[in-house]
């Protein structure tokens, strides 16, 4: 029926022997930090999602800039607080 692998019985007792040496819990636990941490990998794939708020402040700042861009008397500066 399988040539050349293993046989379901085979399978079973490999599955007997793992739960005797780990036990159930840690290997609840593995599956548990396994689960989470694809999760956490699949949202960070996803990136950040925008929210009206934000791509309307980010859109009110790039046209801010364009008028800034425009006028040749304004001048650039960063401040920084003296303590």
């Amino acid at each position: 029926m399988f040539s050349g692998g293993f046989s379901p019985v085979h399978w079973i007792i490999v599955l007997v022997i793992v739960l005797i040496i780990f036990g159930t819990k840690k290997l609840r636990n593995i599956g548990q930090d396994m689960g989470a941490a694809v999760k956490g990998f699949k949202d960070g794939m996803k990136g950040p999602e925008e929210t009206p708020q934000a791509a309307q402040s980010t859109a009110q700042v790039a046209q801010n800039e364009s008028a800034h861009a425009k006028d040749p008397n304004t001048i650039d500066v960063n401040s920084k607080e003296v303590r």
